[in-house]
């Protein structure tokens, strides 16, 4: 069964489906729950072979920061990966899930990216099932697709592992999916979570309604993707029609894979806002654009997010995390500029950075 390549149309029925609800483990229940989750980085040395030490010690930099789980072969791990003249995908899966159930020593998620249609899509979730992942993210960008095709390959990818829904944005590949899309994608047996990720307030309410609209909802945990506005999402009460408010449970995000330890912090913080805490509301109410202006800067906005994955590796490399910023395509690197302005944000927010907790443990993450 592959995605149809047919115009989008909007998804009203509700697909039946032949498989059963996985069975819950303490990865899901934290999932459920909600957790910093960031998007692991692919390290390279310079002549853009696999940095096998470096990797490692940024999966041991996201377990030691407190993460509650990280996402590997998705956008900020660099889609090429996948590529036959790369063939990283099983080694980097492989590496990350080795590192984190040798020394997590707790409930950790492990999620894996699967992109393409559906026979690529359910073969790459095979390998991350075999290499002990707990979920899927399932990429939103197959081209030619309707909403039927791409419910069809989401409900073939969860008979393998539990699927997480990604609304990604238009201006790296995503796509308009309609509320009708969501209600359904939600009631799929194995649908745990749906990351919004539209940068869009409009289209992020619509996805809210629509997955609190669906039988499943209770089920199905939101996380915002959206790294423009975190702290405006996590903080965000959602009130729906015939239910509970929906918060978002936690994050999943790029901007997380840096700085991690004190993106944990400010989940903390949020958590304690929204239970009452005057002190922590008016603090995380400060930073909330304090963080987007730095995700501005590291995400590289103003040049239509061209160097988003560089600045992810230029913030690692000021740290001693990664030996440099290479990307598999050499010349996805910084834009003029991005430098400049990641060194302004960083000096301007010293809440936002964890410089001294990364330079404390570097020489054992690296060993």
């Amino acid at each position: 069964m592959s995605a149809s390549p047919r115009p989008s149309t909007p998804a009203s029925p509700r697909p039946s489906t032949k498989a059963s609800p996985r069975p819950s483990t303490p990865a899901l229940e934290l999932l459920a729950r909600g957790a910093a989750i960031p998007a692991h980085p692919l390290a390279l040395h310079a002549d853009g072979t696999f940095d096998e030490r470096r990797q490692r010690a940024l999966t041991r930099y996201y377990l030691a920061s407190g993460a509650g789980g990280a996402a590997v072969a998705v956008h900020t791990t660099q889609f090429e990966i996948r590529e036959p003249g790369v063939g990283l995908l099983r080694p980097v899966l492989e590496l990350a899930a080795e590192t984190i159930d040798a020394e997590a020593g707790r409930p950790f998620v492990k999620v894996a990216g699967a992109c393409g249609y559906t026979a690529q899509a359910v073969s790459e979730a095979t390998t991350a099932a075999e290499l002990g992942y707990d979920a899927v993210l399932l990429s939103p960008a197959v081209p030619g697709a309707d909403e039927k095709g791409l419910l069809e390959r989401a409900r073939a990818v969860g008979e393998v592992l539990p699927v997480i829904g990604f609304y990604l944005q238009e201006a790296v590949g995503g796509r308009y999916l309609s509320p009708g899309f969501w209600s359904a994608f939600t009631d799929l047996p194995n649908t745990a979570a749906v990351k919004i990720a539209p940068f869009d307030r409009y289209r992020t309410a619509d996805v809210v309604r629509a997955v609190s609209a669906a039988d499943r909802a209770g089920e199905v945990a939101l996380y915002t993707g959206n790294d423009d506005d975190i702290i405006g999402d996590l903080l965000t009460p959602y009130g729906t029609a015939d239910g509970p408010r929906r918060w978002f449970a936690g994050g999943l995000l790029g901007q997380w894979a840096v700085w991690t330890s004190s993106a944990v912090t400010l989940l903390e913080d949020v958590r304690l806002a929204r239970a009452g805490d005057h002190d922590a509301m008016v603090r995380c109410l400060a930073r909330r654009t304090e963080l987007t202006d730095a995700n501005s800067a590291v995400f590289d906005v103003r040049n239509a997010f061209r160097g988003c994955i560089a600045g992810v590796h230029e913030v690692l490399r000021r740290q001693g995390l990664l030996a440099n910023i290479r990307c598999l395509d050499p010349a996805e690197t910084l834009s003029p500029g991005q430098a400049e302005e990641i060194t302004r944000v960083a000096s301007a927010y010293p809440w936002l950075t964890d410089d001294a907790f990364v330079a404390e443990h570097l020489d054992a993450w690296l060993s």
